[in-house]
């Protein structure tokens, strides 16, 4: 390889590292924000003001582009089951962050990765390596010991409402990354990200309808900032995957958990015990270790077919 493609990649790793960076701390925020509003409405209401609130800027975004042609054409069962499994994800995430600190949270989040990687192999038909697998059990390992209690009793870390809720959102957010994967074949980011945004504002409204509290005039700044950092995190991570490798670009992900202990410390004086801190290590170590494996995988198949 020259060294102006070495260049190339290098300045495009860095810009896409820096928008990863920009869009986990836009995410962490709106998770700070979900956390603030779940104590006062209920996890449906809150993925339907999701939904809601960053639907008016996905379609201002949309006319800017030019991209209205693009989102006509669209694979449906693939986007609806994307939606249902987003109103289900959001509204266990925000279910375990009103249980959990955010830092918690992020932890068993983290086990994601891994799940992707474990679906890749019936839904993508991908091939795993054996390493691979033996990193997807050591992060199981790490959530056990995450979900493991301050005390001495592991059953109740199982039984928590917080944790459970987390590890299903995770369950549900790898799904709904190998569907997305299936659709971004053939169907553009803009009509994944507005079908999205109309399953969580109309579905998630629906589903919370009989149960609706009305809005608090006071809480008008946190909705403007539910939307302005969900856009924004989503146009960031955008950026950050279109111009880098995946596989230079993930590992920043984990930055999430450096937001989440300043969120917790800052906001609500709490940061994470012993447990959390060792099951963290473990998952974003089995992560670390998938990411590596296959930028080495990569890197291999392109010097054989370039050599």
């Amino acid at each position: 390889m020259s060294t102006t493609n070495l260049h190339s990649r290098a300045s495009g790793n860095l810009r896409s590292i820096v928008f990863m960076l920009i869009a986990v701390g836009f995410f962490a925020l709106m998770d700070a924000v979900l956390k603030t509003l779940a104590a006062r409405y209920p996890v449906l209401q809150i993925a339907a003001l999701r939904g809601m609130t960053a639907l008016p800027l996905v379609l201002v975004y949309i006319a800017w582009r030019g991209a209205w042609h693009s989102v006509l054409k669209v694979r449906w069962p693939l986007h609806v089951l994307r939606g249902l499994l987003g109103i289900t994800m959001l509204s266990l995430f925000t279910l375990g962050v009103r249980e959990l600190p955010l830092s918690a949270a992020y932890t068993l989040f983290f086990i994601s990765p891994l799940l992707i990687t474990a679906l890749s192999v019936p839904v993508l038909k991908e091939r795993v390596p054996q390493a691979h697998w033996w990193a997807i059990g050591i992060g199981f390992v790490g959530v056990v010991i995450a979900l493991r209690p301050s005390g001495t009793d592991l059953q109740a870390g199982f039984v928590t409402i917080g944790g459970l809720a987390t590890l299903g959102a995770a369950l549900c957010y790898a799904v709904a990354a190998v569907a997305g994967r299936l659709a971004s074949r053939t169907d553009s980011s803009e009509s994944m990200v507005l079908s999205m945004m109309l399953f969580m504002a109309l579905g998630a409204g629906a589903l919370a309808l009989p149960g609706w509290v009305s809005i608090h005039r006071a809480d008008a700044p946190l909705l403007l900032a539910l939307a302005i950092t969900g856009f924004c995190g989503q146009l960031a991570i955008t950026e950050a995957f279109r111009h880098g490798q995946a596989s230079a670009v993930a590992p920043f992900e984990y930055s999430a958990l450096a937001w989440g202990l300043g969120l917790d410390w800052l906001i609500w004086h709490t940061l994470p015990s012993s447990h959390t801190w060792l099951g963290a290590a473990i998952i974003i170590g089995s992560g670390l270790y998938l990411v590596r494996r296959e930028k080495r995988i990569t890197e291999v198949h392109a010097s054989a077919e370039h050599p």
